[in-house]
C-alpha cells in the first residue's frame, strides 16, 4: 500500500470537517439575527455607512420580530438547510473516492452563490459591497472543496495503483 494513502486521506477528512464546521456555524448564526444585530453595532463605531445600514436592518428585524414572528421560520429554515448539506459530507469522510460527487456539489453550490448573491441583493435593495460579502462566501467555500477534490483524485490513482500491484 502506498504510505501517502493514509496522509492524504487525513488531509481530505480535515478539509471536510473544517468546510461542515463552517456550514453549521453559518447556519446557526441565521438563526439569533436580532442578538447578533446588537452585538455588531455595540462594537461598531456609530457613524460609518455599515453601521448605519445595520442600524436600520436591526431596526426591520426588531419591528418584523414584534409583529409578523412567523416571517423568523424562513430562517429556522435556512439553519436547517445548512446542517442538511453539512450531513451529505459524511459520505466524503467514510470514501472519498466514491463520494467525490459530494465535493463536486459543494463546488457547483458555492458557485452558484454569486449570481443568487448578485441578483437576489440587487432585487432586495442591498447596497454592492454587502454583495460582495456574500459572493466571497461562495469563492472561499470553493476552495478547500476544490484543494479536497484534487486530492482525492490522487487519492483514487493511488488505490488504482495498490489495486494494480496486488494484482502483478
Amino acid at each position: 500500500m502506498n504510505r501517502q494513502v493514509p496522509k492524504l486521506k487525513n488531509q481530505i477528512r480535515g478539509i471536510v470537517i473544517f468546510f461542515m464546521a463552517a456550514l453549521i456555524f453559518s447556519g446557526a448564526t441565521a438563526i439569533p439575527a436580532e442578538t447578533e444585530l446588537t452585538i455588531i453595532l455595540h462594537h461598531l463605531s456609530q457613524d460609518t455607512a455599515t453601521s448605519r445600514l445595520l442600524a436600520v436592518v436591526l431596526h426591520a428585524v426588531q419591528v418584523t420580530g414584534a409583529n409578523y414572528p412567523f416571517l423568523f421560520y424562513g430562517n429556522d429554515w435556512l439553519a436547517f438547510a445548512h446542517f442538511v448539506i453539512a450531513v451529505t459530507f459524511i459520505g466524503v469522510l467514510r470514501d472519498p473516492v466514491k463520494n467525490i460527487w459530494v465535493l463536486e456539489f459543494g463546488m457547483i453550490a458555492c458557485m452558484m452563490v454569486i449570481p443568487c448573491a448578485l441578483v437576489a441583493g440587487g432585487i432586495r435593495g442591498l447596497p454592492v459591497w454587502w454583495r460582495m460579502i456574500d459572493c466571497s462566501f461562495g469563492v472561499i467555500g470553493f476552495i478547500p472543496l476544490w484543494i479536497g477534490r484534487g486530492m482525492t483524485l490522487q487519492l483514487e490513482q493511488f488505490e488504482k495503483e495498490d489495486r494494480l500491484n496486488i494484482i502483478f
